[in-house]
């Protein structure tokens, strides 16, 4: 079959041909539909040495829609035919990005009723955001939410998703051209992280209160202004980088929560893969509502995909990358 490898030797994506993998009994084979690009596929080259067997036909590509193919002899709850969604699991070598994929049966979820390129889009962004607000900071309308790097993939979900659930006061941070991007996923303020200071915003935002709920999806020193601008008893969620409670002001006067939020973690045992498809399962009913829209997409073929992931390394990208098997 086709597909796109990282031969962590070379730390080069490219495009070969490699045997269809078979599934082992609590496996599935996934016929792709499409799959798409998220940072941390790229920064495959940074966390490579944690994978001891990766070789040089290791397939990338966590945010998988498509067809189940062939069944495992242990899988009763799937058969072929059905079209799934999943967030891929980093630590396994058979990735979305190829014709065919292999993946755990118990973190599948029942595809959404939206096209295969959209539906792509959302695991790990979508249901990180909807972990992060939900399971960590239980978000409701009387909440005070700040988003930092809110017009990217998690913090652009994260805005609609409180939209969604009746937050009143949504404080999005982003660059002055995104505003208007921001504002209208359902972002009530917005602040230019470059030429504003965000806490004295926060501060006269919420009449000097300070915020009551933050999402951080920026991390290594970006979220000190972040927890800065909490309430007393103010709660932050990190996605990005690992929170260092001593270095933010008053932290423990103010008697501050911190949660920490690694998605991709839930596949460790399998007492947490629920988590997985319990927050699959609740966002794909916002998608499907049209309580949650990608208004920013890009789709590319998958000869495309090994450029593209070398220029996520670079930079972050405006779109969602989408590659279409």
């Amino acid at each position: 079959m086709k597909a796109v490898t990282f031969d962590p030797n070379t730390d080069r994506f490219s495009i070969n041909k490699i045997p269809i993998p078979e599934p082992s009994p609590d496996e599935v084979r996934i016929r792709v539909e499409a799959c798409s690009l998220n940072p941390v596929d790229a920064k495959i080259i940074k966390w490579k040495r944690q994978i001891k067997t990766m070789d040089s036909s290791w397939v990338p590509g966590l945010d998988v829609s498509g067809y189940v193919e062939a069944v495992g002899t242990e899988v009763t709850m799937w058969e072929p035919g059905d079209q799934v969604l999943y967030h891929g699991n980093m630590h396994k070598p058979h990735g979305g990005l190829a014709e065919y994929a292999i993946h755990r049966a118990a973190t599948l979820i029942h595809h959404p009723d939206v096209p295969a390129k959209i539906a792509a889009t959302t695991p790990c962004a979508g249901w990180t955001a909807f972990r992060a607000l939900t399971d960590r900071l239980r978000i409701d309308k009387d909440s005070t939410l700040l988003i930092s790097g809110a017009s990217g993939g998690v913090g652009g979900f994260a805005v609609q998703i409180a939209k969604a659930l009746g937050v009143r006061t949504i404080i999005a941070t982003c660059s002055s051209e995104n505003i208007p991007y921001v504002s209208e996923l359902g972002a009530t303020h917005t602040i230019d992280y470059h030429h504003e200071n965000i806490v004295q915003r926060v501060i006269d935002i919420t009449e000097g209160n300070g915020v009551t709920h933050a999402l951080d999806t920026v991390g290594n020193g970006a979220e000190v202004p972040i927890v800065d601008s909490l309430a007393f008893e103010g709660q932050i969620v990190e996605v990005a980088s690992l929170l260092r409670p001593e270095l933010y002001e008053d932290a423990f006067k103010k008697g501050l929560t911190f949660h920490q939020l690694a998605l991709g973690m839930a596949h460790t045992t399998p007492e947490t893969e629920h988590l997985l498809v319990e927050a699959g399962t609740e966002f794909s009913r916002l998608l499907e509502e049209g309580l949650i829209t990608i208004k920013r997409k890009r789709i590319i073929s998958l000869s495309e995909a090994p450029h593209a992931l070398e220029h996520l390394l670079q930079r972050s990208s405006p779109d969602k990358i989408i590659v279409s098997l």
